[in-house]
């Protein structure tokens, strides 16, 4: 018989249907949670603001009327709970873990919620930071979330891989800054993706300029963009700049990101929206 039959298949050949069929690898979500949509936020290297835009498309949705959430993936570098300023521990319960709730009410699950102190480090190896992401999704009773946004590690490996096997992902942001190295790292993410069967449904390029407050002229500061380059190669439509804006970091030291304003991400939003 075959690890993957459910049958005595040795007079089958290679032919038999069941062994060869596509396996199902998805987690199930834990039986009182409901989420509709998860949208994956990736990128090919740390520093570039992938959980600055997490959390802006969180809010950005949240602000639109409906239910988000917030899993924060990115195990061994957590900063969500940080940026929505979450410093409490996560409750329990007999069914499961209940996610906890930023002041706009977005519902939020980091391993940060779950250390005796949130500066303590994780040294765990893959195999652990990955079973616990799949817990994050199976164990915590997600309530009636409209649109969940996954906070990836960066590159592409034992996380990102398990997030786009065990999770009904309908899309995924990358996140780049303007660097000329940057286009092949961003490359690599839609490649993946692609290879995943997953569609990219924008790129976000973070630090993209520098607008002065006195005379409003934009400086690349990190070079100049080859964002609209890249999405054009592989037919993606949705672009958004953000740009150095020293109150987006103020707010995040601060734990404040809920009272961002700013336009840059609208579009991707309404994108996301019409999912």
């Amino acid at each position: 018989m075959s690890e993957t039959c459910s049958h005595n298949c040795s007079s089958c050949g290679s032919d038999c249907k069941e062994r060869t069929a596509p396996q199902n690898m998805k987690e199930a979500l834990h039986p009182q949670a409901e989420v509709r949509k998860v949208i994956a936020v990736v990128s090919g290297k740390g520093g570039v603001g992938k959980s600055l835009v997490t959390s802006m498309m969180a809010v950005a949705m949240r602000r639109k009327g409906y239910e988000t959430a917030v899993l924060d993936a990115d195990i061994t570098g957590p900063s969500i709970p940080k940026t929505f300023g979450i410093h409490g521990r996560a409750m329990g319960s007999e069914e499961g873990i209940i996610p906890a709730k930023t002041r706009t009410g977005i519902q939020m699950m980091s391993v940060n919620l779950l250390l005796g102190d949130e500066t303590d480090p994780v040294i765990w190896r893959g195999p652990i930071i990955a079973n616990t992401v799949k817990q994050f999704w199976s164990e915590v009773i997600w309530n009636n979330v409209d649109y969940m946004f996954v906070d990836m590690p960066p590159g592409t490996g034992d996380v990102p891989l398990t997030v786009f096997q065990s999770l009904p992902v309908a899309g995924i942001l990358v996140v780049a800054s303007p660097q000329e190295l940057v286009s092949m790292i961003v490359e690599k993410a839609v490649k993946m993706a692609e290879m995943m069967n997953v569609p990219v449904l924008g790129l976000v390029e973070n630090m993209s300029y520098f607008e002065c407050p006195d005379c409003h002229k934009r400086h690349a500061i990190f070079g100049e963009s080859h964002m609209d380059e890249i999405a054009a190669r592989y037919g993606i439509a949705n672009v958004a700049k953000l740009p150095i804006d020293p109150e987006l970091a103020k707010l995040c030291d601060e734990g404040r990101i809920e009272e961002y304003s700013g336009s840059w991400l609208e579009d991707m939003a309404g994108m996301v929206q019409g999912l």
